[in-house]
């Protein structure tokens, strides 16, 4: 199955993720199929960019969210 999930990047207690579309049965820190977005929690504003075309595509395919990316596309397109 693959998901569109966070995998973590920066260094130690500085935070930073990438969204990225992946196969749900390998780890985060596995080859990703396509990145398709960014999240930076640490930034004030939170900075949020992702690829809504790209995404779409990906779950138009059968790709599921994680509980997480869900939130964040629903709090970017609000």
């Amino acid at each position: 199955m693959v998901k569109i999930r966070l995998r973590r990047m920066g260094s130690n207690r500085r935070p930073a993720y990438r969204v990225v579309v992946s196969d749900g049965r390998q780890t985060p820190t596995a080859a990703v199929l396509e990145e398709v977005g960014f999240y930076n929690p640490r930034s004030n504003p939170v900075e949020v960019t992702l690829n809504r075309e790209r995404i779409d595509y990906w779950l138009a395919r059968g790709a599921q969210m994680s509980e997480t990316v869900r939130s964040l596309v629903a709090a970017k397109a609000s």
